[in-house]
């Protein structure tokens, strides 16, 4: 003899409902939150990769008139000189690939969460659209007159 399979209450059903809803709107509230601060993330990372590419830019120019000077008088203090523009080109360049790295792990992050609250978002809008249709008054139907 097969086993009767239990029936869902409704109370056991309406709490389930609730706390889904919750969690809905604790991921909307939530992921709104993460991809604001993840935004302010890469206005950082922008602006500091900015910073270095302008710095890299002047280094380089500084190199060019550098390796001039010393061809035109090869002294130590000029070998000097070119050599630190080399080695601070170098630094740059080094800051430049970590600063790409983090901004493009962040922007893949952003990406991925903006994605998300939007999927978020959408839903709990059509769940408020449900419920205003599902909670409205239910229409009286006025009495026919008797002739």
């Amino acid at each position: 003899m097969a086993t009767k399979k239990a029936l869902a209450r409704s109370a056991a059903m309406a709490s389930t409902l609730e706390s889904a809803l919750a969690g809905l709107a604790a991921v909307c509230e939530n992921g709104g939150k993460a991809a604001d601060s993840r935004a302010k993330d890469a206005k950082k990372n922008a602006a500091a990769s900015k910073r270095l590419s302008k710095k890299k830019a002047t280094l380089g120019k500084r190199k060019k008139t550098a390796s001039a000077k010393l061809k035109k008088d090869s002294s130590a203090d000029n070998r000097n000189a070119l050599r630190a523009v080399e080695r601070e080109l170098a630094a740059v360049n080094r800051d430049i690939a970590k600063a790409k790295k983090v901004k493009d792990a962040n922007n893949a992050e952003l990406t991925g969460l903006r994605a998300s609250v939007k999927r978020a978002n959408a839903y709990a809008k059509g769940i408020a659209a449900a419920d205003k249709v599902l909670n409205k008054p239910k229409k009286k139907r006025r009495a026919r007159k008797k002739k």
